[in-house]
């Protein structure tokens, strides 16, 4: 993969071409998988990325962006100044965070416990629409990743369904670090199949969340609705993990 410049015109050329060859990549999983040709949205995760960088994805037509911090993203949020800009939450939620994210973003991928969905439903303006969210799932129970057992996220649901300032919409998961590909399509139809359960038993869940640069073609396939793009669309940066 090319690196990207942080040169204003590099960045908007390179990213558009990133976009471009991401965009084919869902596009071609989507019609092996029969579905239609937006069944699939992609998020640009622009973590540890400057705001040039949203700014030029921004130009290509990309609306939808992922943050992982929450001081980060608010910088960016005011620097990059956009009123339709989708700002999505996908990192973990600090209690001492909630207010700023319940304030400024759109959605949240990653709620994984009752108090942090209560305060989000308690920050959250009255005026404004409700906080779009989806409950992290943590399938391989992996202690250093939030998120839910599988066996918990019903309960959850429910529970997330009561808050009126919330608006639960799907599943989403981190998978690990797999050696071989059939192990996260594994992964993925499980959460899918959570999803089909839970919407059986009357939880209406609209979303999945699952998907990354290496492995998006296998969540596509899976029934993915988000795919969460970073390095494949802004390049790799150094020291941070794989997004």
């Amino acid at each position: 993969m090319d690196s990207i410049s942080n040169g204003p015109g590099q960045n908007v050329t390179q990213i558009t071409d990133h976009l471009a060859r991401v965009k084919r990549r869902v596009e071609s999983a989507l019609r092996e998988a029969g579905r239609t040709p937006d069944a699939a949205t992609i998020l640009a995760v622009s973590k540890g990325h400057p705001a040039a960088a949203i700014e030029a994805a921004y130009r290509t037509g990309q609306r939808l962006f992922g943050e992982n911090f929450v001081q980060e993203a608010l910088a960016k949020m005011d620097s990059v100044d956009h009123s339709d800009i989708e700002w999505h939450f996908i990192g973990h939620v600090q209690s001492n965070k909630t207010r700023d994210i319940a304030e400024r973003f759109d959605w949240v991928h990653t709620v994984d416990r009752l108090k942090i969905a209560t305060r989000l439903n308690q920050q959250r303006g009255h005026h404004a629409v409700p906080l779009q969210v989806c409950i992290q799932v943590n399938q391989a129970g992996e202690p250093q990743k939030g998120g839910v057992a599988e066996s918990d996220v019903e309960a959850l649901a429910r529970t997330i369904m009561e808050l009126p300032r919330l608006r639960l919409r799907g599943l989403m998961t981190i998978p690990p670090l797999l050696a071989e590909p059939s192990g996260y399509e594994a992964l993925f139809a499980r959460l899918r199949g959570l999803k089909e359960r839970l919407t059986a038993e009357g939880i209406p869940l609209d979303t999945l969340s699952m998907g990354m640069s290496a492995d998006l073609e296998v969540a596509v396939q899976q029934g993915s609705t988000i795919v969460r793009v970073g390095t494949a669309i802004f390049g790799p940066r150094p020291g941070l993990a794989r997004h």
